[in-house]
């Protein structure tokens, strides 16, 4: 082994873990422990490569995946520099910087094979398929083929394969605060294919169930076509507000509420517990970009603070990792585990099993978490500068809340402008905007107290966002001329 004075750490050539991924170890694991303060200059490449006896490809390989993941930051002329700890911390930059980056990251894209054309700002939740680590993923499939090709036919009985089903059990202790058992997780077809799964197990035609407003419009949909009857809730500070009516099921988004932001309150999430508790009800909690928090750590999910008693938790891979692969997972608790696969015996499967044991494999293998951090980063720079630009020149239209989560923000509308005007000559322009009012379905919410833009900002570079940005703010300025 040779140790390095720089760092304190040994390079072990005797074991299979690559040379460049040891270095990335040893840093991370310092930066997390303290040990490296923040902003602690990195030894330069040569002299580190020349320390440690590798090649300098090797460290500035290892270097590199650390800027990636949003350890590290560099500048020409002045090295690396230790710029996160453990959190999710990210450097400001200046527009020029910003701009030389995407247009940096646009050369490497194009470089790389492009799974979908990226859709029109400022369509919400949708991710950066650009950046999907294809090269890896292939590497991973192709291993997974040489060595157990039967393992993408084994579907676990319907309920997904035991590998992947144990990743998820780790990943959610990890960052969702969750304990639970393979036992309990279906891997599903996305998060509606979850949604199914839970309606078809829990409910009966003409039972009640409680949807946020505003919300998620395919769910009113989706609920009325299983025989369903919506009961709304509003939305205020501490998040949605508990029905007064009896219901069957609650479907929430606690952690990041769609569309408006913001997370449930402590206080509020034990109240709608207790409600479940005394009302023999059940609560669905979905959770679909709670890894998307730009600021901390992830706020604990709904089903974590329940000890998964009352709450069944739905998570997704389709906005943190791939929107082609369709597939997601469905956390249950103890008491429904046999309920709810008798339901699953009736109606069947319809997550593929093929992509899951490769998925297991990415994510206990480490390649999904430094997938996620490289996103994370990358996505935050974007919300900043999206953020800073409508504070600059949007001011006099209106200002957004900063909820520091999510793929999407609101962009609160003054002065006047509706939002469902704005919309339709943004479509006109090329743009995707979709307005805040046209979340609001219950007849008795007052839609014109919701006026608003909802802006994606994760699936386009800084580049594109100046682009779009430059064309709403002329669509505004013919707004105020009529």
């Amino acid at each position: 082994m040779t140790q390095t004075p720089w760092l304190g750490f040994s390079i072990d050539r005797s074991v299979a873990t690559p040379v460049f991924e040891q270095i990335c170890a040893a840093i991370r694991a310092r930066a997390v422990s303290g040990e490296m303060a923040l902003g602690s200059k990195l030894p330069p490449t040569r002299v580190f490569a020349t320390e440690l006896g590798v090649s300098r490809s090797t460290i500035v390989t290892a270097y590199d995946q650390l800027v990636a993941e949003g350890y590290l930051s560099s500048q020409r002329g002045s090295g690396y520099r230790l710029c996160a700890s453990g959190e999710v911390e990210l450097r400001q930059r200046d527009r020029a910087a910003e701009i030389r980056a995407a247009s940096t990251a646009d050369r490497r894209s194009a470089s790389s094979p492009v799974s979908s054309p990226a859709p029109r700002p400022f369509l919400a939740g949708s991710p950066d398929m650009r950046l999907f680590p294809h090269r890896q993923w292939a590497k991973t499939v192709a291993r997974i083929c040489r060595a157990d090709p039967q393992s993408m036919f084994d579907g676990g009985g319907g309920f997904g394969a035991l590998s992947l089903r144990q990743a998820i059990c780790d990943h959610v202790g990890e960052w969702r605060g969750i304990t639970a058992r393979p036992e309990q997780v279906i891997v599903t077809a996305g998060a509606t294919d979850a949604l199914e799964i839970c309606l078809h197990a829990l409910s009966v035609p003409g039972d009640h169930v409680v949807l946020e407003d505003p919300g998620y419009r395919p769910l009113k949909h989706f609920v009325t076509e299983q025989g369903l009857r919506p009961s709304f809730v509003q939305v205020d500070g501490s998040g949605a507000v508990l029905p007064t009516t009896r219901c069957r099921l609650a479907i929430l988004t606690p952690s990041h509420q769609f569309p408006l932001g913001g997370a449930m309150s402590p206080a509020r999430r034990m109240a709608f517990i207790q409600w479940a508790a005394d009302q023999d009800a059940w609560i669905i909690e979905d959770d679909y970009d709670s890894e998307f928090r730009y600021a901390g750590r992830p706020i604990p999910a709904m089903a974590g603070f329940d000890q998964l008693n009352r709450t069944l938790y739905v998570g997704s891979f389709s906005k943190i990792f791939s929107n082609a692969l369709r597939l997601g997972y469905l956390i249950l608790p103890e008491a429904l585990v046999d309920r709810v696969h008798l339901s699953m015996r009736r109606f069947g499967s319809k997550a593929s099993s093929m992509p899951q044991p490769a998925l297991a494999d990415f994510i206990t293998g480490g390649e999904f978490y430094r997938h996620l951090r490289r996103v994370r980063r990358i996505y935050d720079e974007r919300r900043r500068y999206l953020l800073d630009r409508l504070a600059r020149d949007f001011d006099a239209f209106g200002h957004c809340v900063d909820h520091q989560a999510g793929m999407q923000l609101v962009f609160h509308l003054t002065g006047g402008h509706a939002d469902h005007e704005i919309c339709a000559r943004a479509a006109e322009m090329g743009l995707t905007a979709e307005p805040l009012s046209g979340f609001v379905q219950d007849p008795s919410n007052d839609a014109r107290t919701y006026n608003g833009l909802l802006l994606g900002f994760c699936g386009y570079d800084t580049v594109e966002l100046d682009q779009a940005l430059i064309l709403l703010r002329d669509i505004f300025r013919q707004s105020l001329m009529g």
